[in-house]
């Protein structure tokens, strides 16, 4: 009892009156192109200053997932808090799809909006087109961007009504560099919200393909001799100016200390595009470390101690419960939330209670019951591949993060266990209501 108690003090140290939250959403980045990152690919280690001041300014998570290995299922979770297969939400979802994230599924902002929370979502959907679904009617205050995955940077004359920019539904003119349209949109809302908390989810394309870059971020870029990749690079150049823009308007309206800040990205880099992911093997749309663990720092001055490192694994589900107790509100079980808040291992104080406590097992699946699956338990780590046949595999992740070789034999109690924990969890889910997997 004592330890539980100790545990809820240093949590609730932090908490302040309702703090800011912005989250800066990359799309499709690797997992070695950020400078913060200690593996950080040397042609970008000096091409992404401001997402560094993040990192250098907070606390960098150096096992940090989020629950989906591609654009559309990573959102659904993370907006909910709730593994998004328990509601068929294993794949992307296609274009022109009558329906989206299940309708009875209630967003996180939502139960924001109820404690005084203005909310923005600016930049991708990708989680419903029809009206009913779109981001006004899930609990955001104000949207401003496409509810398609992705688009072309450079305006055009003739584009789809979801791959045009819209503001709370209505068409927006053609005009700019979409990255930049994002980065100022974040500024008008973060100015025109200054008197009251927010919450601000800024959804970047980028470096989502097509690679276009601006000619003078190609131009920067010119060090790196294969072309994609340069091109992919001048993506995370303008990613990472806006970024910059976000975070000095932030200091300019005096909201700097009263604002958590938090980057990351939303599923494994697309090497295809560009991407390094390394050390890691696989890449976006995998369930190997390369296509769920991410890039994620996050800042809050005078709370999260400078330069803290998180070695801890964290999911994007835990997102949601993380700020509901940094508002010092509570979560209410009935929310039936899977995530959970990580709030304690960010305030910089020793915790008397890890070396006891149990490992939190994290799971993922895509394409339904017959589809690859994962899960993660303290070092351990289990891929299933049955698209393929393979039988599962059982890696350590602090002495084999490559996920090379197999130690299911070796450690076969250790492997049961995990098999029967994973089983457990897939009999709770739904199967696909689209793409890979859908029965009926």
């Amino acid at each position: 009892m004592i330890a539980r108690i100790i545990l809820f003090v240093a949590a609730s140290s932090l908490a302040a009156a309702k703090p800011n939250v912005v989250v800066l959403y990359s799309d499709d980045a690797g997992y070695a192109d950020f400078g913060f990152q200690p593996n950080c690919a040397p042609e970008m280690i000096n091409l992404t200053p401001h997402i560094d001041r993040i990192a250098k300014a907070g606390a960098r998570f150096t096992n940090a997932y989020m629950a989906g290995s591609v654009c559309s299922p990573s959102r659904a979770g993370l907006m909910t808090g709730r593994y998004q297969q328990r509601f068929g939400y294993d794949n992307n979802l296609p274009p022109g799809t009558k329906n989206g994230l299940e309708l009875t599924e209630t967003f996180g902002v939502k139960r924001l909006q109820k404690i005084g929370y203005k909310t923005g979502l600016i930049g991708k959907w990708h989680l419903g087109y029809p009206e009913a679904y779109h981001p006004n009617k899930r609990g955001f205050d104000w949207f401003y961007g496409l509810l398609q995955g992705s688009r072309p940077y450079f305006s055009q004359e003739k584009i789809s009504d979801h791959r045009v920019i819209q503001e709370n539904g209505k068409n927006t003119k053609e005009d700019g560099y979409v990255t930049d349209r994002f980065g100022d949109a974040a500024c008008r809302f973060i100015k025109e919200h200054k008197e009251e908390p927010f919450y601000l989810f800024v959804s970047f394309t980028s470096p989502h393909g097509p690679l276009q870059p601006k000619p003078k971020d190609a131009a920067r870029t010119a060090h790196i001799k294969e072309k994609k990749r340069a091109n992919y690079a001048g993506l995370i150049v303008s990613l990472d100016d806006n970024v910059g823009k976000i975070l000095d308007c932030l200091k300019a309206q005096g909201l700097e200390k009263d604002t958590i800040v938090l980057f990351t990205n939303d599923n494994g880099g697309q090497t295809s595009n560009g991407a390094i992911n390394a050390p890691l093997q696989g890449k976006k749309g995998t369930l190997w470390e390369g296509g769920i663990r991410v890039p994620w720092t996050m800042r809050w001055p005078d709370k999260i101690p400078a330069g803290l490192v998180v070695d801890k694994p964290v999911i994007a589900l835990d997102l949601l419960p993380t700020v509901i107790e940094a508002t010092e509100a509570q979560v209410d079980p009935a929310w039936k939330l899977d995530g959970k808040s990580f709030l304690s291992l960010i305030d910089g104080t020793p915790k008397t209670t890890t070396a006891t406590e149990a490992p939190r097992p994290l799971y993922w699946r895509q394409g339904g019951s017959k589809g690859p699956r994962a899960m993660r338990e303290g070092k351990w780590k289990i891929v299933h591949d049955r698209k393929t046949g393979n039988n599962p595999a059982l890696y350590d992740l602090e002495s084999d993060i490559g996920e090379s070789k197999d130690l299911s034999k070796e450690h076969a109690a250790t492997f049961k266990a995990m098999l029967q924990k994973l089983n457990t969890w897939e009999f709770q889910l739904e199967e696909p209501r689209w793409g890979a997997g859908k029965t009926k």
